[in-house]
């Protein structure tokens, strides 16, 4: 099925929040995960480093299972920032996850990789580092169920929202109208307008939701935004 089919059976646009529990405390990891389903998050988004793509050693697929055991049914996506994404296919199907969003870098065969996460029963993502221009994904967006702009690089939390990645956003939206676009990377409140207004219509953001006196609230403010722009380009 090609990209068009996909997106098209997938119905109008819809805004999508997924807290990055990796901001959380992750000796509660499941208290923190429900709370955050029970906050209005609509996916949860986990974020597994190999330690040799990004300095930084996360969790892997023994722990999303684990998590998958306790909330059966919220809809996982792991942004895989590894070396080598066709090693984790298997496990990471066999834990649970529904998505499997992994970089472009450091692949020699997209498409394959693409194939075998399809095959594996997940839906495929596709995530660029600040330094990696539109222009190396545009080949493979009919393979892809979603496209990650990460905009901060990847490994390492607290780092500045870099708006200057806004434009691939914009780009992405403007040529495929139905497509998931995720942001990753220093969103929150004071930048949600520009992602929004980019066009970005599926939010990862971790310590302004985790970190808030009420992540309800900013879970549903962050929608709000975002539902306002994608209203505003169907009128």
């Amino acid at each position: 099925m090609n990209a068009i089919r996909r997106m098209a059976s997938a119905g109008p646009l819809k805004c999508k929040i997924g807290p990055s529990v990796l901001n959380s405390d992750l000796s509660q990891l499941y208290q923190e995960s429900q709370r955050l389903l029970d906050s209005g998050a609509d996916y949860l988004h986990l974020d597994v480093m190999d330690g040799h793509f990004v300095p930084n050693l996360t969790f892997g697929h023994p722990i999303v299972k684990c998590l998958r055991s306790k909330i059966k049914n919220a809809f996982f996506e792991t942004h895989m920032m590894v070396s080598n994404p066709d090693q984790w296919i298997e496990p990471m199907a066999d834990a649970g996850v529904n998505q499997y969003t992994f970089h472009i870098e450091p692949c020699t065969e997209i498409m394959k990789t693409c194939r075998k996460i399809r095959e594996a029963g997940m839906k495929v993502g596709l995530a660029l580092k600040p330094g990696t221009g539109i222009e190396a994904v545009r080949q493979y967006v009919d393979q892809a169920d979603m496209i990650l702009i990460m905009t901060v690089e990847p490994g390492f939390g607290g780092q500045k929202f870099m708006e200057d990645m806004m434009p691939k956003v914009q780009w992405l939206r403007h040529n495929y109208p139905l497509l998931d676009i995720e942001v990753d990377g220093g969103v929150g409140l004071s930048t949600i307008n520009a992602c929004a207004d980019a066009g970005a219509n599926m939010i990862v953001s971790g310590t302004a939701i985790i970190n808030a006196p009420c992540s309800r609230s900013v879970i549903a403010s962050l929608r709000e935004t975002v539902e306002s722009s994608i209203h505003k380009c169907n009128v």
